[in-house]
């Protein structure tokens, strides 16, 4: 969400020409990454170590990419209830990185990643701050006058008022 600043909220100012470059750069940057892995289990095939090292590697990096593309995925609709487990899960995410950029690029196709999360907060924190005015607004001599009004209920004792007054 850095590189879209905060063009988020009414998606001005080139809001659609990042996307785009977000979605190109993350589907690049996904087929660089997949050329790479193939050097690599090249590279293994070369070295002859064997089709089982080879099928535990190809094994290895869809269980990664697969937990890499669900834990990013999810990063977009909420945020972790635990953030030491999804700490713990760091090197998980990096060896799986292919499905990170996968989910980046399917997100961005919808909304700049990260976007109807932060517009959610977003909205929240508004609505809390509207609610937080408005109940500052108005008369303060009407709102005195009905705190003095409720304090007459408490007929019981003076459990936390003014002790001069009880």
């Amino acid at each position: 969400m850095v590189f879209f600043g905060t063009t988020w909220l009414a998606r001005d100012a080139g809001y659609a020409a990042r996307r785009v470059a977000v979605a190109l750069g993350s589907l690049t940057t996904a087929v660089a990454a997949g050329f790479v892995l193939r050097f690599a289990y090249e590279g293994l095939e070369i070295a002859k170590v064997g089709s089982f090292v080879g099928l535990l590697l190809a094994v290895m990096f869809a269980v990664c990419s697969a937990i890499a593309f669900r834990r990013t995925w999810d990063g977009f609709t909420r945020r972790p209830a635990d953030p030491a487990h999804e700490e713990s899960l760091r090197s998980v995410k990096a060896i799986g990185f292919m499905g990170s950029l996968i989910a980046y690029f399917l997100r961005s196709l919808a909304e700049a990643p990260g976007e109807g999360l932060r517009r959610k907060e977003y909205e929240t924190a508004l609505a809390q701050y509207e609610r937080r005015r408005t109940a500052r607004a108005g008369n303060p001599a009407a709102r005195a006058a009905a705190r003095e009004k409720g304090k007459g209920r408490n007929k019981g004792g003076s459990k936390g008022g003014n002790p001069q007054r009880a």
